[in-house]
């Protein structure tokens, strides 16, 4: 076996292992991940408040904005998925019913996964969706209490880090790290900033498409659809499944649900394929196979979170890759390498 082999065998084996810690240690590293990413899009605020204002009472009014926004997103999203949990649990044994009726319809016109459907994708099923991103929403509170804290004594040493970076490291390494830190920190904040008026958008037309069909809970599919829209491929899929669903029951009448379905899916198309990547630009441009790949690798080591903050950790090892030019051809094949204006960091 020549060296090329064993150092191939070698880094599977580490790359496996980091894997695998990740994973187990997800109560660990996840808080400190999403501190990182909160960290980078409120810093240039953070800086320009404690210009003017004391370091403690600027840091103050950061973390609670930041609180602010949590709660309110969650409340939101709970909201939508309480009331709608609510109407299938009130009308179970009718929903039921017609999900029965849909599946003696399929079977009728000779399709033969009908079985398969109607025992997987049921109102039970549905029910138990509903109820599992509830109660997902509620146990989240003290994961995200961990990632205050964190985001609290990071924003403390922001300053500090630049410094003992230059400090500890050579200078042209040094620069490198902290420019690329800028760099992703910038990406990072058009990132979000494109996902929430694209995640508004999607759920304004889901609410008026819903709201034109007669579908009930038309503005609580608008808030689901945009709080799903913050996970890319799954989440979009998971908005136009669940109202489609729905529909069949409340309707009664499978073209009428294959209507519904085929127009979120073009809301989602339209938003997702052709405006976003504009909006977006360039810079952070990935293919939907790296996208896809990093929203479904991400989910599979931190479950949900890890399916959100997949693609913002796929654009900083990109942007990384970038600074050196040992890896500044992962950076060339996988994504872009137009530099955004960054806030930069004191140092």
């Amino acid at each position: 076996m020549n060296d090329r082999a064993i150092a191939a065998m070698f880094f599977i084996i580490a790359a496996i292992a980091v894997i695998s810690a990740l994973q187990i240690a997800a109560a660990v590293f996840a808080p400190v991940a999403g501190a990182l990413f909160i960290i980078a899009l409120v810093w240039p605020f953070q800086n320009k408040l404690q210009r003017v204002l004391p370091r403690l009472l600027a840091l103050a009014l950061v973390v609670g904005l930041i609180i602010c926004v949590f709660v309110a997103l969650t409340s939101i999203a709970a909201w939508g998925f309480g009331r709608i949990g609510r109407s299938v649990v009130a009308d179970g044994a009718r929903f039921q019913a017609l999900y029965g009726q849909m599946a003696e319809w399929l079977e009728g016109h000779g399709i033969v996964i009908a079985g398969v459907w109607a025992e997987h994708f049921n109102v039970g099923w549905l029910l138990r969706m509903l109820q599992g991103v509830t109660s997902r929403l509620n146990t989240t509170i003290s994961f995200w209490v961990v990632v205050i804290i964190y985001v609290l004594l990071g924003l403390l040493d922001t300053q500090a880090v630049s410094v003992n970076l230059r400090q500890a490291l050579a200078t042209e390494t040094s620069d490198a790290i902290i420019h690329g830190g800028n760099l992703t920190a910038a990406k990072l904040r058009r990132y979000m900033l494109v996902r929430t008026i694209m995640s508004i958008a999607t759920g304004t037309l889901v609410w008026a498409l819903s709201a034109a069909f007669g579908l009930r809970f038309a503005a609580e599919w608008g808030v689901i659809a945009f709080t799903l829209n913050y996970i890319p491929f799954m989440g979009p899929f998971v908005a136009t499944l669940l109202p489609s669903a729905y529909a069949l029951a409340q309707f009664g009448s499978p073209e009428a649900a294959i209507l519904i379905f085929a127009g979120l899916n073009v809301i989602q198309f339209i938003i997702g394929s052709y405006i976003e990547p504009r909006v977006a630009g360039y810079a952070l441009a990935m293919s939907p196979v790296l996208v896809l790949f990093s929203v479904f690798f991400w989910s599979y080591v931190w479950g949900v979170f890890g399916a959100f903050i997949g693609v913002p950790i796929m654009i900083t090892v990109l942007t990384f890759c970038g600074q050196f030019s040992s890896t500044r051809w992962i950076a060339e094949i996988c994504g872009a390498l137009e530099e955004p204006q960054a806030e930069q960091l004191p140092g």
